[in-house]
């Protein structure tokens, strides 16, 4: 039985002799399997949203437009990718104001020049049109740069409770080894949140938003009538073009979108009864790109024959007009000289358009590229589908426009009503502003 004894010294060794080689050992190996489960072991703290994404459509039997509003929430970028998944059934045939493509259910739309650049807060609006079958739902798997919209999961060091003793470790009162400096025991804090964006995002560096009161600079036209009383003088002169009848074009003060006053047309029925307010401003030297802005009310639903309300001189077509009104009960672009309209006037074309709501106020926008054929119009910041021209005719949208292939020169800006049948209609005009840059609402 001697032979034993050796091995039952080394075991005593082990287990009793805080100053042996072994039990040094063995607690450095302790202390090392316990930073190594603070290392390893992960917790998951949940990213901050990059983006926010409105989306809406609107469809009717087999087709649907869709307006796409991306605010940033995350840092600013220069150019973006914005990613989703469609339905089974739908496929995307033309965009607006990005580069979307499609791959089976897989969506991909990707800045153009002058919208890539997103601040924190910063706003890109896009669309495009499509057809469907089957369902037509609402993405929920954004995506931005290729990172979810709602954020991510990443790894935080989130340390577990200290591992109990090994029966194998020395229980006697023997020195604690002292922690290793690159490891540390205690539960390591959250990551500070970053900071929640505005509750209203700034709008993107592509648009310049202009006050509600009209107090911008660089706009040849800047108005808010505030400066006006009783009929328009100065800046802005009554006029009747072709013919006139018992409209009128008054100052008023009872009806206003902001300040104090505004412009209201009383426009009246039956055919030629024309008038307007325009503006003494030298518009024709505004270029590359004419943009338009202001906040109009009616109070009668447009109707189904046609009607105008804005009109501006075009110098390259025989200083003809060149008109935003209504027909069939919605919008529309129309030409005097050949009365080709912006969409056609067929059952899908009108789809495309959008009426003009009643009684309130509504921001109209418009851009009008005067060195190519191409327009673009905004309701409410919306891109209206049906009054886009972008150089390649579409069917029921710009085929007809573009039988002229040259692109508009506006040379004024007339607010007011034109009927050309028995229609009349109360209309109102402020914050009216045009110039070479986007105005925002």
């Amino acid at each position: 039985m001697k032979q034993f004894r050796p091995v039952r010294g080394h075991r005593l060794a082990a287990r009793g002799l805080p100053g042996s080689p072994v039990a040094r050992l063995v607690a450095a190996l302790a202390a090392l399997v316990a930073g190594l489960a603070v290392v390893l072991v992960p917790g998951t703290a949940t990213a901050a949203p990059v983006c926010k994404v409105d989306y809406t459509t609107n469809q009717w039997p087999g087709g649907f437009t869709a307006s796409v509003r991306l605010t940033n929430l995350g840092s600013a970028v220069s150019g973006w990718t914005l990613r989703w998944t469609a339905d089974t059934g739908q496929q995307i045939t033309n965009a607006w104001s990005a580069q979307v493509s499609q791959s089976g259910t897989s969506v991909t739309a990707t800045n153009v020049a002058w919208n890539g650049s997103l601040a924190t807060g910063g706003v890109a609006d896009f669309g495009f049109q499509g057809t469907w079958s089957g369902s037509l739902t609402t993405p929920s798997d954004w995506s931005l740069n290729g990172v979810p919209c709602g954020g991510v999961s990443s790894p935080s060091p989130s340390p577990s409770p200290s591992p109990s003793p090994s029966p194998t470790v020395d229980h006697s009162p023997s020195p604690s080894p002292s922690p290793s400096p690159t490891v540390d025991h205690s539960p390591s804090p959250s990551p500070s949140p970053s900071p929640s964006p505005s509750p209203s995002p700034s709008p993107s560096p592509s648009v310049t938003p202009t006050p509600s009161g009209c107090s911008g600079t660089g706009l040849v036209v800047c108005s808010g009538f505030e400066d006006q009383s009783g009929t328009p003088s100065g800046e802005w002169q009554v006029t009747t073009p072709n013919c006139s009848g018992t409209g009128t074009a008054t100052i008023d003060t009872a009806t206003v979108h902001s300040g104090g006053k505004s412009l209201r047309i009383n426009g009246g029925g039956n055919y030629c009864n024309h008038i307007f307010a325009a503006t003494t401003k030298n518009v024709s030297g505004i270029a590359p790109v004419v943009y338009g802005r202001m906040w109009v009310r009616h109070t009668t639903a447009l109707p189904a024959t046609h009607v105008s309300m804005i009109t501006m001189s075009d110098s390259r077509d025989g200083g003809r007009d060149l008109r935003i009104g209504g027909q069939n009960g919605a919008l529309q672009w129309n030409r005097e000289s050949d009365d080709a309209t912006l969409p056609e006037q067929s059952p899908s074309g009108v789809a495309l358009s959008s009426p003009l709501p009643v009684n309130r106020w509504v921001c109209l926008r418009f851009q009008i590229d005067t060195t190519q054929q191409a327009m673009r119009t905004y309701l409410d910041d919306q891109e209206i589908a049906g009054l886009r021209v972008d150089g390649t005719p579409t069917t029921d949208v710009d085929a007809q426009w573009l039988r002229r292939s040259t692109a508009p020169r506006p040379t004024t800006l007339r607010l007011g009503w034109e009927s050309y049948g028995s229609d009349s209609d109360t209309i109102w005009y402020d914050d009216v502003a045009l110039g070479s840059s986007p105005i925002g609402c």
